[in-house]
């Protein structure tokens, strides 16, 4: 099958986007959906900010024409707020909300949110009853295996989550306390698997078709998600689903195809942000696409491209510039 259902929505891929705080807005978003991805999350949208209109956070949940699918991000620590941001999200055009109870961050753990919720079972649990009862749509739930290794209770809350309603789990597998080191461990994810019947996605290290197949192997989950293996990479999804659909290896695309992929986001943010911002946004995902550029370029003159090009101001300049750099021409690098 090449896809699966999240309660009544088909998603027509086994490859999911994370939603990245910093990285899948609207442009980022608008990209991947038009190279394939079926799904592809908004940036994590607090919820009582979003409650109380504050710009930035509202621009996080942004709907744009072209998506095929919807899905916004909320995080809190309050059942009133969690259920204004649920009824807000609907209200604003999503098809699916995912509520965050596993970002890592101190900034999130610190305010008693995101993988901090699993320490509390309690208050999450009446979370997710606040943010189910507060919408028609699909509720899902993100997390880790626990917070730390003495509790590896993901299982129990997503036994919870499911009673209370959520229609499809995705399990980063590693605990808050690795953040994003040692080894992720995709068969603590079949733990999960085992104790619900919805849906589970297993998120981790999934950076193409290898790590994808092993992920899905271990965890025996339904999907994999990809968080920053889709850094300036945003035809990751596609790229993969293909190649596990076709039991062939992943292709990516050429370097130029690639120039073409980065100056049409760079556009886009660009239109969504202003220029001045939008140069300022766009340059992590500009730097990313350097990094991961196809290259015989030796490390340190890539990095020295990719400095330069980042301190550029001027849209034109750096569109001028990473014609350049992608055509092999010779780049003035600053000393």
């Amino acid at each position: 099958m090449p896809g699966f259902s999240i309660d009544n929505i088909w998603i027509d891929s086994r490859v999911l986007i994370a939603p990245m705080t910093g990285v899948s807005d609207l442009p980022f978003r608008r990209a991947a959906s038009k190279l394939g991805a079926a799904y592809v999350a908004t940036e994590m949208v607090a919820c009582e900010s979003f409650a109380r209109g504050r710009p930035d956070v509202v621009r996080r949940a942004a709907v744009g024409d072209g998506l095929p699918l919807m899905v916004i991000q909320l995080v809190g620590r309050e059942p009133h707020w969690l259920a204004r941001g649920a009824k807000l999200a609907e209200q604003a055009g999503a098809h699916i909300i995912d509520i965050n109870m596993g970002c890592p961050a101190k900034e999130v753990t610190g305010a008693l949110s995101g993988s901090a919720l699993m320490r509390d079972l309690d208050l999450a649990e009446r979370l997710i009853e606040a943010t189910v009862n507060a919408t028609m749509c699909p509720v899902t739930l993100k997390m880790r295996l626990g917070w730390d290794d003495d509790s590896r209770n993901a299982p129990k809350l997503a036994s919870h989550a499911q009673r209370l309603g959520v229609k499809a789990i995705t399990v980063h597998g590693r605990t808050r306390q690795q953040f994003y080191k040692g080894a992720v461990d995709w068969r603590a994810v079949a733990e999960v698997k085992a104790a619900v019947g919805i849906p589970v996605i297993v998120n981790g290290d999934v950076v193409d078709d290898v790590s994808a197949r092993e992920a899905l192997r271990h965890s025996n989950a339904d999907a994999v998600m990809i968080g920053r293996g889709a850094y300036g990479r945003p035809w990751i999804a596609s790229a993969i689903d293909r190649a596990l659909q076709t039991g062939t290896a992943m292709l990516e695309p050429d370097l130029t195809t690639r120039l073409a992929i980065a100056l049409d986001h760079l556009q886009d943010s660009l239109r969504f942000y202003g220029d001045d911002f939008g140069l300022r946004i766009f340059r992590k995902h500009l730097g990313w696409y350097i990094e991961n550029a196809p290259t015989a370029r030796a490390p340190e003159t890539r990095r020295a491209m990719k400095a330069q090009l980042c301190r550029l101001t001027s849209a034109k300049e750096l569109g001028i510039a990473l014609n350049a750099l992608w055509r092999d021409e010779n780049l003035p690098l600053a000393a």
